[in-house]
């Protein structure tokens, strides 16, 4: 099978979000008069849209619907002011995403982070390098790991969902890209481990972005 096109999840697999994530859930938490976590705690929670993040950070006795969508609320507020205070794209990132350039491959971002905050960041943190799309968590659009948004990108990349590369860090993205019929690319350099990429369906596994364009010379006879 060749492929044409790429997919790509954004925290975790181009940009490593980590320390702004946590530093904005930690205001948010601590608000609330709840303790502060870890930064790197929250490798365990990132990845399904900042209402389960809010779950799986606050006080398992404090679930109830006004307290998570409180504490929703002052992690966006927070989130939205201070976005790129720590956030970089990984190493090797850069490079790659101009080589896809240069090769001419459609490239697109599908993010559970909420959308105007996900074209915000990447505008930011990832300047010119153009996508063809950049989509976010929306309103009344199920989140990943449901399909439906990235076969909405696969359209827009003018590919066929099964020549469209999913690349992620996370089992979300790698059952995101298993739904959509997609090919799953699971990345090491994130926030998940290789074995939880592997146990969710990634059918590959990098460890340095540069392997991505191998990847795509070899599916595409160049090598």
């Amino acid at each position: 099978m060749a492929f044409h096109a790429v997919l790509f999840d954004l925290d975790g697999t181009l940009l490593d979000t980590l320390a702004d994530i946590a530093v904005s859930m930690n205001h948010a938490l601590q608000s609330l008069g709840f303790p502060a976590h870890e930064v790197d705690s929250y490798r365990r929670r990132v990845g399904w849209g900042a209402r389960v993040l809010a779950e799986k950070s606050l006080p398992e006795d404090h679930h109830d619907p006004d307290t998570v969508a409180r504490c929703v609320q002052l992690f966006a507020e927070y989130y939205s002011l201070h976005p790129n205070d720590h956030t970089r794209p990984f190493e090797g990132i850069v490079q790659m995403l101009a080589a896809l350039r240069t090769a001419s491959v459609p490239c697109a971002v599908l993010s559970n982070k909420p959308h105007d905050l996900t074209v915000s960041v990447v505008a930011q943190s990832l300047e010119g390098h153009p996508f063809v799309a950049v989509y976010g968590d929306r309103s009344g659009v199920p989140p990943k790991p449901h399909p439906g948004t990235a076969r909405d990108a696969a359209r827009q990349l003018g590919h066929a969902e099964d020549e469209v590369l999913f690349v992620g860090d996370s089992d979300i993205d790698m059952q995101t890209a298993v739904a959509a019929g997609m090919e799953p690319v699971g990345v090491t350099w994130g926030f998940r481990t290789r074995e939880v990429l592997h146990d969710a369906g990634a059918r590959v596994i990098i460890d340095q972005p540069a392997q991505l364009l191998n990847l795509l010379e070899k599916t595409n006879g160049h090598q």
